[in-house]
């Protein structure tokens, strides 16, 4: 619905609007890609739905952006909170997979890498707020940052996250018998 200077909204605001959105999810398109791959979904969802979800959420979210967060905070923020409500969606929806899905991704994980699948496979089985933490840092955010996502000090960020790498470090080695 287009509207007109009678309605009383300024076109050229509303076109600025969609610009500067269109530049943020420019920005930072890599970095929802990469967030959207590395929650595993069910068979309904795939990583390019994941990103328009995301982005749909921005966009959603766009004009309450007050930035006292930086902007790739927020972002990161709302990707993450997207991906844990599919996830959760997805837990509770009946799986429909068919063979030919089954068998396709039966071949991309054999021609992914491994330790990075097992790694993905780690991070799952962590509780949810660990595991956020934990892909925070993997994406490299700064101890202050990801401090800034989840409303925690930075000396517990790093003591959590210390914690995290040792946690895995222990399932890593359980899991492939060190």
């Amino acid at each position: 619905m287009a509207f007109s200077e009678s309605q009383g909204v300024n076109r050229s605001n509303i076109e600025t609007s969609h610009a500067e959105f269109n530049a943020l999810v420019l920005r930072h398109k890599a970095m929802i890609w990469h967030i959207c791959s590395d929650y595993r979904l069910g068979s309904v969802w795939n990583i390019e739905d994941c990103v328009q979800e995301v982005i749909m959420n921005l966009w959603r979210s766009f004009k309450s952006f007050e930035g006292r967060s930086s902007e790739k905070t927020w972002v990161w923020r709302v990707a993450t909170n997207t991906m844990l409500m599919l996830q959760r969606k997805d837990v509770r929806s009946p799986q429909t997979e068919s063979i030919e899905m089954e068998s396709v991704d039966k071949k991309n994980d054999e021609s992914g890498n491994d330790s990075y699948q097992q790694l993905q496979q780690l991070i799952e089985a962590l509780p949810e707020e660990s595991g956020i933490v934990i892909r925070a840092f993997l994406d490299g955010f700064s101890y202050k940052e990801i401090a800034e996502m989840t409303n925690s000090s930075v000396g517990a960020v790093a003591m959590r996250i210390a914690r995290l790498k040792r946690t895995l470090r222990i399932m890593y080695e359980r899991e492939n018998n060190l």
